[in-house]
């Protein structure tokens, strides 16, 4: 069975070795969608849904649990971007996030973590530094 650890445990164990997880990126013709954190880390900051891999999760398990998390909708794994390592500071401890691009199936809605959504060509000024420099990268926004 797959759970969630408590939060003090999940707190220890992180800030000893790296964290794998998942982000989730959607790009359209409107732009890529990011949603606005409100909770810790990084509250206030715009970033990509994404999450942590479970013990007995796949990858393929993660996005989609995260997407119905924080996007309230299933959606299909297009492509496997690559690997954005958060270096700079964001995020708890050392997350490493497989990145795929995925396609909703249905109507996207904020979630419990991160309620502001939108699509953005232009990047907001408060993007996470590692996502903003991935971004650029991968699909030339500033």
């Amino acid at each position: 069975m797959v759970k969630k650890l408590p939060y003090e445990e999940f707190k220890k164990i992180y800030s000893k070795v790296p964290r794998l997880c998942v982000d989730l990126v959607i790009k359209n013709s409107q732009g890529v969608l990011l949603t606005k954190r409100d909770i810790f880390p990084d509250k206030g900051w715009w970033h990509t849904p994404g999450g942590t891999v479970l013990l007995g999760e796949t990858l393929e398990d993660t996005v989609n649990r995260v997407s119905e998390e924080e996007l309230s909708t299933k959606v299909e794994i297009q492509k496997l971007l690559g690997v954005l390592e958060y270096t700079e500071g964001s995020g708890f401890g050392y997350p490493i996030s497989v990145v795929f691009k995925v396609k909703p199936k249905g109507v996207i809605v904020g979630g419990e973590q991160a309620k502001t959504i939108g699509f953005f060509k232009k990047l907001p000024q408060k993007t996470l530094p590692e996502l903003r420099k991935f971004l650029k990268r991968e699909f030339n926004l500033n």
